[in-house]
């Protein structure tokens, strides 16, 4: 069974992986509902194999579309993730630290490949400010996912 001591910082990682990810969830959410807004008036000009996505993100690159499912993807599991990983921290016995684990885990591999987008996005070049506040979240959060994964596992 893991040690006593990692409880009360797996508590507070879980608790600021809950609020980063939530504001991954809004950020994401916000730059596909303006890629809808927008896209009708955007795609109009492009050829056709970009004009059949129907989501076109107006700001960014081309990894931008990628990077934006993705983090919405890892935002909602980590937010989830999460909040079943407070619920099973509360119980703390051997099958519910197993299932923290094994939650952290998914949502780490998830964040992790948000990550690898992010990364590559910021190589490609130019992007908007609310695309570099998702970036610098997603990989603040990876970092936070990392060290909950561990405390969990400890």
């Amino acid at each position: 069974m893991a040690s006593g001591a990692s409880k009360p910082t797996a508590f507070m990682l879980l608790i600021l992986n809950m609020g980063l990810y939530f504001f991954m969830i809004i950020i994401s959410s916000w730059i596909i509902n303006h890629g809808i807004v927008r896209s009708r008036e955007s795609a109009a000009i492009l050829t056709i194999p970009a004009r059949i996505f129907p989501i076109y993100f107006p700001m960014g690159n081309l990894a931008t579309g990628f990077f934006i499912i993705l983090s919405l993807l890892a935002g909602v599991v980590g937010f989830t993730s999460s909040i079943t990983g407070l619920y099973n921290l509360f119980l703390w016995n051997a099958p519910s630290i197993h299932a923290t684990y094994a939650s952290s885990l998914a949502s780490l591999s998830l964040t992790l490949l948000a990550m690898g987008f992010a990364c590559k996005e910021i190589n490609i070049g130019w992007t908007d400010s609310v695309l570099r506040t998702l970036e610098v979240v997603t990989i603040i959060v990876s970092g936070t996912q990392l060290l909950c994964t561990v405390a969990t596992h400890v």
